[in-house]
């Protein structure tokens, strides 16, 4: 038997279009098929194989039967990233299939829509593993674990092709997962299991009752034993703490006795109760809490050393190196560093669920991005106006025209109906345009400053730059408009009928050309005046 803290993962599977129901706004999905990918230990960074196990008795269908969310791509972070729910799952031989319902908000019928045209046909399927198996047979070299105890979380509607034997996602949240090794040949050699006897020790205490009588006995000395009570204690303490839970709770989830998992569940559901009781109050208030107050410690000590502002003086952070900020998160946690190498180290700050480094890492890079975007000189703002819009379908953008002169009145005649002018429509869509970069391990503890805060940079002045670029992309192209005519055209008196080269003479036509330009009803000049040059 081995524990190990592997990754919640995501697989690829893909709809069923022909089983849409417009009605019910229901569609069938195959969620998985079993299929076999690559996987690594973060710990060891050992590959293996991993085969979902389709069998009924290894699935655990609970969670999607209970109502499992439909998600786009992943994203929990709000009520409204919900876009639907799964009415039920089910298994098909070697297949596992599912009925979801969409909701009926506004924002979702194009997602609906783009289902029903074929555009959006993949989703892919959160799960968690909680037991491998090791089978005897061997795929491309590697060996192969069988999944027989796992757990289907959420169906989410996503971009990337259906491909389960190639394309495996995971994000930061680990889990403790139960390996299960038939003979001596062990996924991570002693060298490995050495550098994740913490973890190990950890998981063991939370082990369920279930898994220890499968396990084999194993014996701890007083030592062992009271570091795992002293690991049980800081945990719950830590977690208390970010959850922000009266003290006197924490104490007695301990004295209790309280596995760390048990003892999260019980703070997670008192916390969710002051949250709903928080929620029917009348009242709001803005404040700062001492976990935040740290994070702006650290994005001003990172954003000072790379001389983007001013080093606050009384920054208790100020000249630390990246991998000492690492070993303060972990210390605030409640996760002691001492003993580890760095490379350890860097990754228990990224992947611990206590630690703030990943979360003061990113503020620190969008500070660094939206300030290199704000600051980039650009010349599209100085000649176009910016909207909004609520999605990414085509909107329509209209500018009316004018009245004629009012009609002369007799002494006893009535007043004439005066026809409503005709307008003018043009349509517009947002798009989205980005790009990725990756930050190794390495970039952390060589303290490289350039690469993590000049990168950002360099994207926040790439984003402003692709913007001007495009206007004078859509200038260049010279667009048909909602008339049938181009932009620039003779039927709309703004491209002279023959070139001449740029001299005063020409450049003072085109001044008398801009000044002649009327609305659209013919009735009014727009007063234009010739401001800059694009040549």
């Amino acid at each position: 038997m081995q524990t190990l803290q592997l990754p919640k993962l995501h697989t690829r599977a893909a709809f069923i279009p022909t089983t849409l129901n417009e009605d019910e706004r229901t569609v069938e999905v195959t969620w998985s098929t079993g299929s076999q990918v690559r996987k690594t230990d973060f710990w060891s960074d050992k590959t293996w194989i991993e085969e979902l196990s389709m069998r009924p008795e290894h699935v655990r269908l609970d969670r999607l039967n209970a109502g499992a969310p439909l998600l786009p791509n992943h994203q929990n972070y709000g009520l409204d990233s919900v876009i639907g729910v799964v009415e039920r799952a089910w298994l098909v031989g070697n297949e596992g299939r599912a009925l979801v319902r969409f909701s009926k908000r506004e924002a979702v019928k194009p997602i609906i829509d783009e289902v029903k045209d074929g555009i959006l046909r993949n989703i892919s399927v959160g799960y968690r593993v909680n037991k491998l198996e090791k089978q005897e047979e061997r795929q491309d070299d590697l060996p192969v674990y069988r999944a027989v105890d796992w757990t289907p979380m959420e169906i989410s509607i996503v971009p990337i092709p259906a491909d389960a034997g190639a394309q495996v996602r995971s994000d930061n949240d680990t889990e403790a997962v139960t390996i299960i090794n038939h003979n001596e040949d062990n996924i991570m050699s002693k060298t490995d299991e050495t550098v994740a006897d913490q973890t190990r020790a950890a998981t063991a205490v939370q082990t369920d009752q279930t898994q220890e009588t499968q396990d084999k006995p194993q014996t701890l000395n007083a030592a062992d034993i009271t570091k795992l009570e002293r690991d049980r204690i800081a945990g719950i303490r830590s977690f208390g703490k970010i959850a922000r839970v009266e003290e006197s709770m924490v104490n007695d989830l301990i004295e209790r006795g309280l596995t760390l998992v048990d003892a999260k569940n019980a703070i997670i559901e008192k916390w969710g109760k002051q949250v709903d009781a928080e929620t029917t109050r009348g009242d709001a208030s803005v404040t700062t809490d001492e976990k935040d107050k740290f994070i702006l410690q650290g994005v001003n000590a990172l954003c000072a050393r790379a001389g983007l502002e001013k080093m606050d003086t009384g920054n208790e952070m100020r000249g630390m190196r990246l991998t000492e900020i690492a070993k303060v998160c972990l210390e605030r946690g409640g996760l002691a560093p001492k003993g580890m190498n760095e490379l350890e180290m860097v990754k228990r700050a990224f992947t611990s669920t206590v630690s703030d480094f990943p979360v003061l890492l990113e503020s620190a890079m969008h500070k660094t991005l939206q300030s290199a975007y704000g600051t980039t000189p650009d010349t599209w703002t100085r000649f176009c106006s910016v909207g909004s819009v609520t999605d990414f379908r085509v909107h329509n953008r209209y500018r009316l025209g004018s009245f004629g002169n009012l009609d002369a009145l007799g002494e006893l005649s009535e007043f004439k109906n005066k026809s409503i002018p005709d307008g003018e429509k043009a349509t517009i869509i947002a798009t989205t345009k980005g790009n990725t970069i990756n930050i190794s391990r390495q970039t952390i503890i060589n303290d490289d400053l350039g690469a993590f805060i000049g990168l950002s940079g360099m994207l926040g002045r790439a984003a402003r730059r692709t913007i001007e670029a495009d206007v004078y992309a859509l200038l260049a192209s010279n667009p048909e408009m909602s008339d049938g005519f181009h932009l620039f055209s003779t039927e709309h008196d703004n491209l002279a009928g023959t070139a001449a080269v740029v001299t005063v003479a020409s450049l003072e036509a085109a001044r008398i050309a801009l000044a002649n330009q009327l609305d659209i009803s013919g009735n009014d000049y727009l007063d234009l005046r010739p401001a800059l040059w694009l040549g």
